[in-house]
């Protein structure tokens, strides 16, 4: 049964200023595409509907235009756009031979900054473009003299800092396939990562910053060199200022200074289109993590359109928006650089309890256009009273989000306290494709709880239980034709069965990427949460996003999961936990009050069968919700089989639903 879901509001939250609209990077590319390539349909270069009929009707047409708008720089010219249009198996301009980090480099002014490094304390300094370009070919060079070649791997266990950037971009130069992790993983669970890749170096760094405490990871980072046995050298990044171990077990180890410090000509290695740049991991909760490869090529165009075109960087810009370095937000803030825009590298808390609005004040200090970061962020400073505008935060036009479902009550508060002229744009996407399906753009309005629109070139459709598409009504997210960004392949994955089961076993030829959506009339898109947590009362099916954002607006509810659980007795128990503020408590009338809210925000159907308060919620290291592996253990799968504690945040929990789940499962057994 299909759930009718219109949009709940009418009316746009924001509109564009109809002149910053005219002026965006967007609106003269839709010009010089209506000019240069024929695009059909495009009057109003405004008009984003227009655009994106064209961009995914005509597929080949809207890629080339990309190519050929941001100038790419291909050492051979492709033969055609799009050889073969299969899923899995799309080929994209065989024949190109070009590199991701020319590109990064090659737009940069050399005496502005390109990357900004920031932290908790509130220091930075800067690196200029021809700093930046100098320290590349310094790491490039280092690494080419400890053998390191086209197809090798090397891996970082570094923070957010310009040492991760330099290392990928030397890396890349030298058509070397990256992958890196935060310093808050654990060795086991880098290595349960990195030894799948067989790396030939590994750049470390001492230590990281969190929340007023000095990491030191100086130990942990030879306990991981020492679980990699095809090193070849260790590269020791002094970030800290903690003074490395001399000698030791392993193996060769280098200084960071003395890699990144070399006068050196940079030389960059041109390779295929489709040859790989990195490799993601997904999240590892239920098993090992699973390698995704991306290629120069794709990750090139799409990351261009994404912050070129609908995020409208340019030269002058800056972006900071929070992340880690092993969530795929890194991945793309560092492709900032492709666009000429400034990128600002963060290490800390994004709320440390010194500072907890540092990130606003690092904004307005630094004149940043685009600010970044999470819905639990925005949720965050609401509740704790953080007024983000007594900073001066003229220059941000911008805020983006990403991660989960935007909750409708984030809206109002970016307007009335980061500033009223400036747009809240909710991306949805995922590591998979190391982008969006969508978002928004400077030509698109806003409706509060909604995505803009799809993306630019993403066929994007919903469908029903039948496998037909359908609109006002929650469906399945699919992609019905290629984009560029997909992944190459899965790493240790020959056959492609696992790359094939992912995505493309429920319907073939198109991808299936897992989410409940609805797409509007008015040519939005609502995100309701992961399709294999959906809940399904009596035949209706119901997005948690839907309950978490009411429950989660209360002042005395931190954060909030709702799970169904099919029960083996044939019932259905949908249970509501409840993560509570300092000094609230949960009696009778706080869980009337969260149901009154639900029945009057959501639906009577959505109202859970029972609340329960839990001292915390368990989170992938990327801050998602576990709500499927939760939902297993609720069902009585034994915790070894569901999830693997060195991924969560907080292991601890993993005994707690599972002991519930028992009880529970127990009850009914015996009930039968």
């Amino acid at each position: 049964m299909t759930t009718p879901h219109p949009a709940p509001y009418a009316d746009p939250f924001f509109t564009p200023d109809p002149k910053s609209a005219a002026h965006s990077r967007i609106a003269d590319f839709a010009r010089w595409a209506a000019r240069h390539r024929g695009a059909e349909g495009i009057q109003d270069p405004t008009d984003y509907r227009a655009l994106y009929q064209w961009s995914v009707t005509d597929l080949e047409g809207f890629w080339a235009a990309v190519w050929e708008y941001f100038d790419i720089d291909a050492t051979t010219e492709y033969e055609r756009v799009l050889a073969e249009e299969t899923m899995p198996g799309a080929r994209w301009f065989p024949g190109a031979t070009l590199n991701y980090a020319h590109h990064a480099l090659r737009n940069l002014q050399p005496d502005a900054p390109a990357i900004t490094a920031l932290d908790e304390t509130g220091a930075g300094y800067e690196i200029t473009g021809r700093e930046l370009r100098a320290r590349v070919a310094s790491v490039a060079a280092s690494l080419r003299d400890l053998g390191v070649g086209q197809g090798d791997r090397v891996v970082g266990y570094l923070p957010n800092t310009p040492h991760a950037i330099v290392a990928f971009l030397a890396t890349a130069s030298l058509g070397a396939v990256w992958s890196v992790c935060g310093q808050d993983y654990a060795p086991k669970a880098a290595a349960d990562r990195f030894a799948q890749l067989e790396p030939a170096v590994l750049i470390t760094a001492d230590g990281y910053l969190f929340n007023g405490t000095t990491h030191d990871r100086r130990a942990a980072s030879l306990e991981l060199a020492d679980a990699l046995p095809t090193l070849k050298a260790t590269v020791l990044v002094d970030h800290l200022g903690l003074a490395w171990p001399e000698g030791g077990d392993s193996g060769l180890t280098i200084s960071w200074d003395d890699a990144a410090n070399r006068a050196e000509y940079l030389t960059i290695a041109p390779v295929p289109f489709d040859h790989p740049l990195w490799v993601v991991f997904s999240s590892g909760t239920t098993g090992l993590p699973k390698g995704i490869v991306h290629g120069h090529g794709g990750v090139l165009l799409e990351h261009l359109k994404m912050l070129g075109l609908h995020t409208d960087l340019g030269t002058g810009d800056r972006l900071l928006w929070y992340t880690t370095t092993h969530w795929m937000m890194w991945n793309l803030v560092v492709s900032t650089l492709l666009t000429g825009a400034t990128t600002c590298t963060y290490d800390g808390s994004p709320a440390p309890l010194a500072r907890p609005d540092i990130l606003w004040e690092l904004a307005a200090r630094h004149k940043v256009t685009v600010f970044g970061t999470s819905p639990q962020y925005l949720l965050a400073m609401s509740k704790l009273g953080i007024e983000p505008s007594r900073h001066d935060l003229s220059a941000v036009r911008a805020v983006g989000c990403t991660g989960s479902a935007l909750p409708a009550s984030a809206y109002p508060w970016v307007r009335d306290h980061v500033g009223p002229g400036v747009q809240l744009a909710s991306t949805s996407g995922g590591t998979d494709i190391v982008s969006g399906f969508a978002g928004s753009a400077s030509t698109t309005p806003v409706w509060a709880g909604e995505l803009s629109a799809p993306g630019l070139g993403v066929a994007l459709a919903a469908y029903d239980t039948t496998g037909t598409p359908v609109l006002d009504q929650v469906g399945e997210l699919v992609v019905t034709r290629p984009m560029p960004s997909m992944p190459l392949y899965f790493w240790n994955d020959p056959d492609g069965s696992r790359y094939h089961d992912a995505y493309f076993g429920a319907y073939p030829g198109i991808w299936r990427h897992g989410d409940w959506i609805t797409l509007t009339s008015h040519g939005s898109v609502i995100v309701h949460g992961r399709s294999d947590a959906t809940l399904n009362r009596n035949g209706v099916r119901l997005g948690s996003a839907d309950i978490h954002d009411v429950v989660e607006r209360l002042p005395e509810i931190t954060e909030a999961l709702v799970i169904g659980a099919e029960e083996p007795d044939g019932g259905y128990w949908m249970p509501l936990f409840v993560v509570l503020a300092d000094g609230a408590g949960l009696d009778d009338a706080l869980r009337e009050k969260i149901r009154d809210a639900i029945r009057a925000g959501a639906s009577p159907r959505h109202v859970p069968d029972e609340i329960l308060a839990v001292p915390a919620l368990p989170h992938t290291k990327t801050g998602k919700k576990l709500e499927v592996p939760v939902k297993r253990l609720l069902q009585g799968a034994p915790a070894e089989q569901v999830l693997n504690p060195a991924a969560v945040d907080h292991p601890e929990l993993i005994a707690y639903f599972a002991r519930l789940g028992a009880e529970r499962n127990k009850r009914s057994t015996h009930h039968t």
